[in-house]
Parts: C-alpha cells; structure tokens; sequence
C-alpha cells in the first residue's frame, strides 16, 4: 500500500524554468545583452554542466555559480575580473528570486494527497537554505512536508541512495513510495533502482513519450496514484 510521496521542487511544485526566463529577461539588459532564445539556451547549458559538479560535491555552490559566468560572460562578450563574478551573479539572483511561483495546480495536488493520508516530503538537489526559500516565497512552506537535500543527506539525486535515504528519514520503506518530479534521469530511474515507484511530471511534454507513469500536469495526480 502505498504511504508516501517524494516531490522534487523546481519544476515540480516550483516554475524554475519560468523563473529563470523571467530572470534573464531581466538581468540580461542590465548587462547591455538582449534576452533571447539563444541566450537562455546557453544559459541552461551551462547551468546544467555546472550543477553537475555541485551535486556530486565536487565544488561548492558558490564556486558552480562562478564557473558558470566564466563559460557564460565571454560567449555573450562581457568583460569580466574575477572579483567582479559575484556582484554579477547577486544582480541575476535577485531576478530569479522576485521571480519564483509555485504552479497553478500545485495546491489541489497537495490537498488530494492529505486527503488520502499520504505522507509528503521533498526532496530536492539545491541547498538548504535557498531551497527552504523558495517554499517560503511561493507560499508552500510548512504545507510538504520536510525538505531533503544534498547538504542534508550527503549525496544527490541521481543516486539511488538519495531516495532510501530520504525514505529511511520519513520512516517509510521505499515500496511503500512514490518519487515525482520533471526530470526523467533524476526524479524517475534513480527512485526505480531505490525501489520506489515513480511518476514523471512532464510538463513541456518533452517525454520520453514511451514513459508509462507520465503526467503533464499535477491535477491528475491523486487518479494516478490509485492505479
């Protein structure tokens, strides 16, 4: 029988993607760059090789932060000293932190997962405290659960160990669990290999669109959860 849910948080119960596209749109012309599609592209990009080496505790969050301007600046010719890659990434945090939401379906979500007993929780690969921020800012705080992450539990997702551990601290085995979350490669086959079921929150539809527990959107999480 199933007890409890392991919700990931950025583009899960968070509009990370938004955020980001909001905060470009806004950081970029302060830099006297355009925001366009190409630059968010590159910014991902970077973002994501980057955060790389933060999850497997290879740097600290500060300095994946500053590798990433130092890929990131040059490509959109923007002059840089070293001193100066702090004071430029505050200007784009405070864009993406004004910019944080939870999603619209969010809240009917976690009102039909109490309404069937199911203990919550999340678990999530950014730090401690900006990620208690974020559910603070976006109005979720105190309404999951506890938060789990890689400074709390010492290794990330995707390491299957991350969700036993996460299991193991709600006092749940991991049958009796269900990992959502955006990511196929973090939130889906790690929890698999824990022993949890998972379900994929797909929402940009951007698939693998051979996925069997696949949603595009929370609404219908409570229905997929009694199959």
């Amino acid at each position: 029988m199933l007890r409890g849910v392991l919700l990931d948080l950025d583009d899960t119960l968070i509009d990370h993607h938004g955020a980001v596209r909001a905060a470009l749109d806004l950081w970029l012309p302060e830099l006297g760059v355009a925001s366009t599609s190409e630059t968010s592209a590159l910014w991902d990009e970077v973002q994501e090789r980057h955060m790389v080496a933060w999850r497997e505790r290879r740097v600290s969050f500060a300095e994946q932060r500053r590798r990433r301007l130092r890929d990131f600046l040059p490509q959109i010719r923007i002059p840089y000293e070293e001193n100066d890659l702090d004071p430029i990434f505050e200007g784009y945090l405070r864009a993406y932190e004004s910019s944080w939401r939870r999603f619209p379906d969010v809240d009917e979500a976690l009102a039909a997962l109490g309404a069937a007993g199911l203990t919550t929780a999340v678990l999530t690969n950014g730090t401690v405290e900006q990620q208690r921020a974020k559910l603070a800012k976006a109005g979720l705080e105190g309404r999951v659960g506890p938060l789990f992450t890689v400074e709390d539990l010492g290794v990330a997702k995707p390491s299957p160990d991350a969700f036993r551990l996460a299991c193991e601290r709600i006092g749940l085995e991991p049958a009796r669990v269900v990992s959502v979350g955006d990511r196929h490669d973090l939130d889906v086959l790690p929890a698999r290999a824990a022993g949890l079921r998972a379900i994929h929150l797909d929402r940009r539809d951007a698939g693998p669109h051979d996925e069997p527990d696949r949603l595009t959107t929370l609404t219908g999480l409570a229905a997929a959860l009694s199959r």
